[in-house]
């Protein structure tokens, strides 16, 4: 089937991550989409790096002011012209077989929604790498983020996801939210549309890293578990209240060990299986090194995020105004 995708892609003050990302775009050995960019408000802007590659991708450039990620893909999708929306963040490279794989699967086994999952180039620093074994080793809970070959009802994110323009005209588009990209999902499924994995449409993740701007962003993905929660109900696994669990657990053994200091062995066995298990699939000592922090600080971000949304929103009945969501928006 003859099939265009319009390529749905936000940004904000990020010229030189749109520069990599329409770089990787033009080496795609299929070219059958456009890109629809759109730029929310910023100060730096990327229209001059849209117009350098006018001639070698079909690139659409729009300015509107800043009012979030949500509000500004739904401005895209709005003035796409393709058959399939395709979300990609702006800190992805896209290898150059993506397309030639995701029409091949979508040819093969058609689905309304899908999500791929993200891996690290060995172009990216030694801290992107260990950031990107956290966010998909299973035992961070990275691993329902694509990581399985076989995932019921799966989840796509907006680093790697597309919809059916069919999908996008019965459902809409992103909610104003924590979660944004999870709630489409769900009621992508509620309405009766078939969200699949394509394991082999992956894209690298680059994510603009710091210890400092990781902890805000997994620490928003912890208050987003409860706003889904909230929106859908039922939709919160056991497995999401984990990293809230090990905040917990954490907080009582370190007080616990000055009159037993036994009680620490419990995260000295972690850091342990953390370290093993990255060693196990980086093959770095320097990257499960680091890999061990920076897992301990996606637990506890999105572990703290979800004890104060709980406390906040199911506890004391409040809701986050639109300044707070577009301060943290800005933040990640």
């Amino acid at each position: 089937m003859a099939m265009k995708f319009s390529i749905i892609i936000p940004v904000y003050n990020r010229p030189g991550e749109v520069r990599e990302l329409l770089e990787s775009l033009a080496r795609q050995t299929v070219k059958c989409f456009e890109v629809v960019l759109v730029e929310d408000g910023s100060t730096v802007r990327c229209d001059e790096v849209a117009r350098e590659f006018a001639g070698v991708v079909d690139v659409r450039y729009f300015y509107k002011p800043n009012s979030g990620r949500s509000l500004t893909r739904n401005y895209g999708m709005e003035r796409a012209t393709g058959d399939y929306l395709v979300f990609f963040d702006s800190d992805c490279v896209i290898p150059e077989h993506y397309f030639e794989t995701l029409v091949r699967e979508l040819e093969a086994d058609y689905s309304d929604c899908f999500g791929g999952p993200d891996r690290a180039h060995e172009s990216f620093t030694v801290l992107q790498k260990a950031i990107s074994h956290s966010m998909t080793s299973f035992i961070t809970t990275g691993g329902i983020r694509g990581g399985k070959r076989v995932l019921d009802k799966y989840t796509p994110r907006t680093f790697n996801m597309g919809m059916s323009m069919e999908a996008y005209r019965r459902v809409g588009g992103f909610n104003d939210m924590f979660g944004e990209d999870i709630d489409l999902s769900l009621r992508l499924q509620a309405a009766g549309f078939r969200t699949r994995l394509i394991r082999d449409a992956y894209v690298y993740h680059k994510r603009r890293v710091s210890l400092r701007s990781f902890y805000r962003q997994v620490n928003v993905f912890g208050r987003a578990r409860i706003d889904l929660q909230i929106a859908h109900p039922g939709s919160m696994k056991l497995v999401h209240t984990f990293p809230a669990l090990f905040v917990v657990g954490t907080v009582v053994l370190v007080l616990a060990s000055p009159w037993w200091p036994w009680t620490l062995l419990p995260l000295g066995l972690l850091l342990v299986i953390l370290l093993v298990e990255a060693l196990a699939v980086t093959g770095s000592v320097r990257i499960a090194s680091l890999s061990v922090v920076t897992s301990l600080v996606q637990l506890w971000g999105y572990g703290c995020g979800f004890l104060s949304a709980f406390f906040k929103k199911i506890v004391l009945g409040r809701r986050d105004d639109a300044s707070e969501l577009d301060r943290l928006y800005k933040k990640k």
